[in-house]
């Protein structure tokens, strides 16, 4: 885990600059709330709007960021005053907190947008519990979430807007839709409201005071998951991460008990590592979660070896009841997940071939690029729902190879078309009469691949004449190549239901 996070690769250090601009926004954002004479309970709140705006609003543009931080008051601030009216009603808190679960999860079928307004709105009732916000203390917590808003916005949009400068990212890509029970948002929901509910009743057995943190865990177990494998690592990689962020918390955070210098400190090093870890490592970025909510803990002056322990119990509760639910309650398969997003990759190899071929043939609209960042994005979702089979205690040998095996065949399918199109990109690149066989290759052996009635066309290997191109013939030579990683797809992806990529 230490050379994952430590080496991963950060092109252009964004994951550096945006771990930075964290720490820069959040804490401009608690300094204006502490200089607008709000109390600390009004500074943490703003502190966590703050960081939730720049960790969860995750549009493709700026002028869409911008819209979503502008419309996350309207998602929290009713939330906010339902919570705290229900401070003193436990039932019908309770019924409340699973309805803002469900529906922030049925959120997340409006992309990126809806899912932040999902988890705004649900932190925003979990923070009330964490600070036992009464309707009293609402005026001053509307101020100080508006203010550290304003204050994140500032920094995120005008004194460090480094996307401004990238390429336009790509989008990410929609879930496999469906109707009803078959959308994949709509069975997350029931999922994440029966294990927010299991969690909810076995919490409050386990502390009335802290509860809450088992709903959290169910909660953020079920975020950027979408099948029962996925989720079932999250919620490992959660208990593990806060394990080992609670015995950090024992040697650092309980001996500070709350001491402001020091404690400020090392929450700005926890915000830093939130940020920076968690593209990478799941695990690490709940240790600094963990490691944070001690110290502000601490701050509060309720701190104590106890309360930590009774943290990693309630998680576990937490994991415990979203593994329930997505085992049991209309549960999504890894198999058909993985299906659904393969499928989806192979047929833009496709199009990117398609369009560096129009490209090569003379066509000047054709642009395999947006392409080519497009099938990056889908084997990114590829290897997050592959995740469960290659995870390192996985017993699933059988799986886990083929599994590997296909995540080696797409990557090679990808190196292949990048090939291609940054030779469609030279002006100079002349068209070869050849290149229009080859791509109809290319466009059988994906249809074969996606069409079920047509495995068989692909099941033989390809000519030895097109597995040998001249190497002064780089466009062939790709499309050769990728002609060829097609082919060895079919055994991996078409086997028998009991294979690798069957039901997970």
């Amino acid at each position: 885990m230490l050379k994952r996070m430590f080496v991963a690769p950060d092109p252009g250090r964004l994951r550096l600059r945006s771990a930075a601009r964290s720490v820069l926004g959040i804490g401009l954002a608690v300094a204006v709330c502490g200089l607008a004479g709000h109390s600390l309970v009004a500074a943490i709140t703003g502190g966590l709007a703050a960081l939730l705006a720049l960790f969860t609003v995750l549009d493709t543009t700026v002028r869409g960021q911008a819209i979503t931080t502008a419309l996350l008051p309207a998602a929290g601030f009713p939330v906010l005053a339902l919570a705290a009216g229900l401070h003193d009603h436990p039932l019908a808190r309770d019924a409340a907190f699973l309805a803002v679960v469900g529906a922030g999860v049925y959120a997340r079928r409006w992309g990126p947008r809806g899912h932040s307004l999902g988890v705004f709105a649900f932190m925003t009732f979990f923070a009330t519990q964490f600070l036992h916000t009464v309707p009293g203390q609402l005026p001053e917590l509307y101020a100080a979430v508006t203010l550290s808003l304003l204050s994140a916005s500032l920094v995120r949009f005008g004194l460090w807007c480094y996307e401004r400068r990238l390429p336009p990212a790509a989008p990410a890509p929609a879930p496999p839709e469906g109707r009803g029970l078959a959308r994949v948002t709509t069975r997350q929901a029931i999922q994440a409201t029966a294990g927010g509910a299991f969690a909810l009743i076995v919490g409050q057995v386990l502390s009335h005071e802290r509860w809450y943190w088992a709903v959290g865990a169910t909660w953020w177990v079920f975020v950027n998951t979408a099948s029962r494998g996925e989720t079932l690592v999250r919620g490992f990689r959660r208990a593990l991460g806060t394990v080992i962020g609670v015995a950090l918390g024992l040697v650092v955070a309980v001996p500070l008990d709350g001491a402001p210098v020091p404690t400020a400190l090392l929450v700005a090093v926890c915000v830093f590592g939130i940020f920076y870890t968690a593209a990478v490592s799941y695990t690490w970025m709940m240790l600094a979660v963990t490691l944070m909510a001690g110290l502000l803990y601490g701050s509060l002056g309720v701190l104590d070896p106890g309360l930590l322990g009774l943290r990693v119990t309630e998680t576990a509760v937490g994991a415990l009841g979203a593994a329930l639910a997505v085992l049991f309650v209309l549960p999504v398969t890894t198999h058909a997940t993985t299906d659904a997003w393969v499928q989806r990759a192979l047929r833009c190899v496709h199009a990117c071939t398609a369009e560096a071929a129009a490209r090569l043939a003379g066509s000047a609209t054709a642009d395999p690029a947006p392409r080519v960042a497009e099938l990056e994005v889908l084997l990114g979702r590829v290897r997050l729902s592959l995740a469960p089979l290659v995870h390192p205690l996985s017993p699933l040998r059988a799986r886990k190879a083929r599994a590997r095996q296909v995540l080696a065949l797409l990557d090679d399918c990808a190196r292949e078309v990048r090939g291609l199109a940054s030779i469609a990109a030279d002006p100079e690149a002349s068209h070869d009469a050849r290149l229009t066989a080859a791509c109809q290759r290319v466009e059988a052996a994906v249809e074969s691949l996606t069409t079920p009635d047509r495995v068989r066309e692909v099941a033989s290997p390809a000519p030895a004449t097109a597995a040998q191109p001249a190497a002064t013939e780089p466009a062939l030579a790709h499309l050769h190549g990728l002609e060829r990683a097609l082919t060895e797809l079919a055994a991996p992806l078409r086997s028998s239901p009991r294979a690798p990529l069957a039901d997970a």
